[in-house]
């Protein structure tokens, strides 16, 4: 082998392995925060880190620091990290030790990474289906700088570093089937220690990651020793070349040892049995061996360690020396700054026609892709043959081809954690769930990966994309398709969060969530889609011309009344389907000039300017959900409005949402029963406006 790759990775695994010994000696001084290490694992990782570039994208996981120091990055830059600096170029001080995110030019790009086990490969695979795609399109990934080297030449890859246990996970099925069902251009690295933390192989695993690769057609699988850097660094070079040239998915499992803790808060000797046969598959000294055949002297080999040891203790005692961050820090990058902050274009054009409301998005996302190739639209069902079971992606298929529109399989995961890799490369995806229902397992990619990228990468990877749920009770859907879920999703933090009335806010919206650089999920009734709903024919619109955008966070008066004294006013707070059963029973009992009514249109930002201003007019306020109200955000909602204000309330504030029973029946009698209507709404009215 070249000695320039044999000094270079000896000096790699050197490096590694002395910053877990430090650790080890100074545990009382950095065991403040957790932390894990590569040690047993240097050699796999030094080999895969040493033959990435800059135009790759690396998903390492919370053991590859001797892969992260194989990128180029300084023991000082992950000493940072370890001990929570204000500096630390991943997180600013917000995520442990080896939790990566990296976006220098010359550098693999690394997007933000959890501790989640298993969880970085849909957002890794997400990445690889985003280069298939740019390449098909003809189009270049803005985060990656382009030049004329020979190197930049090369196609990118994807590599997902995991830890064999993390195989169990069901999100690496879905990672694996969407890779070898469209064949792309990623290399899932397995390492494998067989250990869990305390339970090992025997009880946990069926079969190993190469073992488990094989059933899934179209995924190519080797086993290797991943110990021994030589074995480990030709291998690697034989699978990266045939997936930068034949565009194809590749999995390599890698045996380890481990030879450190789990972590610095689950020690090894806690419960490990196999220490000394652990110990006697130490790549160091084979790697050691390995630079003696090939012609390096003992001198040559101690003067490689001594540097790097004091290398290692020199970015640790400057390390130590960081400041901290200040209490302000924990305030930034939660979001990325949106272009959209004002109402802007023609809302209602002469001439132009009414339009129900899923024409409206419809409308809104072929003007997008139309005018942005880096727009696409995937989930169940939205491609050609159906275009989306309530036809919201109908002629899209046709109109821009299958790359861009195209089905999933049934696998939420996937379509929400995909975003995440497909927005690092550049791209814009607009997503379905199919019904709000069936968000549940999406809903851990959606909080562990897609919320929290922006704020845990200190503002470097902000997740841009959309995802569409239809929710709602409508025409005895029954249980599985009459969900409403909002509180649940108001309650992760780092998405915006759009529940539209009407078709006109609809576009709007969906406009403005297209040019947020942050995600944001959209609500859309299922029952206001055709104003089919006796009551709904206010959500059908005048289609607003192309231009038209509407912010998030700012809610629509859309019946105001002024301060009476002589008469009982209320404000009525509500949103989707509620602005219906708000407006038609203001109406009905005749109290127009009585009853203001705010359409939230957005539950996160939230407009609470607006509501706050209107309630002290008021006096009294009545929040109106299809949720059961219970633990729901329009009960969190009322709290809030009763404590900021209070002393202008003449009447405590009330809601109204289902009963809170544990699903909506399907018979018709029972679901009226059990979701708010007009006429509900109406007896809630009398009873705030008499108290």
């Amino acid at each position: 082998m070249n000695k320039d790759i044999l000094k270079k990775g000896f000096s790699n695994l050197c490096t590694a392995k002395a910053m877990a010994e430090l650790y080890e000696e100074n545990f009382k001084q950095v065991s403040k925060y957790v932390h894990a290490t590569s040690r047993g694992h240097e050699a796999i990782q030094t080999a895969i880190g040493m033959q990435l570039l800059p135009q790759d994208y690396a998903f390492p996981y919370y053991r590859d620091d001797a892969m992260l120091l194989a990128f180029g990055l300084q023991p000082y830059d992950l000493m940072l990290q370890l001990l929570a600096k204000k500096d630390d170029p991943f997180s600013g001080g917000r995520t442990y030790y080896s939790h990566p995110s990296l976006k220098d030019d010359d550098k693999p790009k690394i997007p933000h990474q959890s501790s989640a086990t298993g969880m970085q490969a849909i957002p890794a695979t997400g990445t690889a289906m985003g280069m298939q795609y740019l390449e098909k399109q003809g189009l270049q990934n803005s985060n990656v700088i382009q030049s004329d080297s020979e190197e930049s030449k090369l196609n990118p890859i994807t590599v997902c570093s995991l830890g064999d246990a993390s195989v169990t996970e069901g999100e690496i099925a879905e990672a694996f089937q969407m890779a070898a069902l469209k064949q792309m251009p990623i290399l899932y690295l397995v390492q494998d220690n067989g250990w869990d933390i305390s339970a090992n192989e025997a009880e946990t695993r069926a079969q190993n990651a190469f073992e488990y690769a094989k059933g899934f057609h179209g995924l190519e699988a080797i086993s290797i020793d991943g110990a021994n850097f030589i074995e480990s660094y030709e291998a690697l070079e034989k699978v990266i070349k045939t997936i930068r040239e034949e565009r194809c998915p590749f999995l390599v499992h890698a045996k380890v040892p481990l030879l450190n803790h789990h972590t610095s808060g689950v020690r090894m000797e806690w419960y490990r049995d196999d220490l000394e046969e652990a110990k006697s598959r130490d790549p160091y000294p084979v790697l050691k061996q390995q630079l003696l055949d090939n012609g390096f002297s003992e001198k040559e080999i101690n003067d490689i360690e001594s540097e790097v040891n004091s290398k290692v203790e020199n970015d640790f005692q400057k390390a130590l020396k960081v400041e901290d961050p200040t209490p302000e820090d924990l305030f930034t990058h939660d979001f990325a700054p949106t272009p959209i902050t004002e109402e802007k274009g023609e809302r209602s054009p002469e001439g132009a026609e009414k339009v129900i409301m899923v024409d409206c998005a419809l409308f809104a996302v072929e003007e997008l892709m139309r005018e942005h190739k880096e727009c696409l639209l995937y989930g169940q069902d939205v491609g050609g043959r159906l275009g989306g079971v309530f036809r919201e992606a109908a002629t899209l298929a046709q109109k821009f081809g299958d790359d861009r529109v195209f089905n999933t399989p049934i696998q939420e995961a996937f379509i929400v954690g995909s975003t995440v890799g497909m927005s690092a490369v550049g791209l814009k995806p607009i997503v379905e769930v199919q019904f709000a229902d069936y968000i549940w397992p999406g809903l851990n990619q959606l909080f562990t990966e897609v919320s929290r990228s922006c704020y845990l990468s200190n503002g470097k990877w902000p997740v841009s994309m959309i995802l569409r749920v239809p929710i709602g009770a409508y025409g005895s859907g029954g249980p599985y398709h009459s969900s409403s879920v909002e509180s649940v999703v108001t309650n992760i933090r780092g998405i915006k969060i759009a529940y539209p009335s009407n078709g006109a806010d609809l576009k709007g919206l969906m406009k403005a969530a297209y040019h947020d650089p942050n995600p944001v999920v959209i609500f859309e009734h299922k029952g206001l889609y055709w104003s089919k709903v006796p009551g709904t024919q206010g959500a059908t619109s005048i289609e607003p011309a192309e231009d038209y955008v509407l912010p998030f966070g700012k809610a629509w008066v859309l019946q105001e009344i002024w301060k009476q004294d002589d008469v009982e006013t209320c404000t009525i707070v509500t949103y989707g389907m509620g602005v219906h059963w708000a407006y038609n029973a203001s109406g009905e009992l005749d109290k127009r000039d009585q009853i203001e009514i705010i359409d939230l249109r957005t539950l996160f930002p939230l407009d609470e300017k607006t509501i706050m201003k209107s309630v002290r007019k008021t006096g009294k306020c009545l929040v109106v959900t299809e949720e059961p109200s219970n633990n729901s955000f329009a009960r969190a909602l009322a709290g809030k409005i009763q404590e900021e204000c209070f002393k202008y309330l003449d009447a405590p504030v009330m809601t109204i949402g289902s009963e809170n029973m544990p699903a909506i029946p399907l018979n018709s009698t029972l679901e009226q029963t059990m979701i708010p209507s007009t006429e509900k709404v109406k007896v809630k009215i009398e009873e705030l406006l008499d108290y």
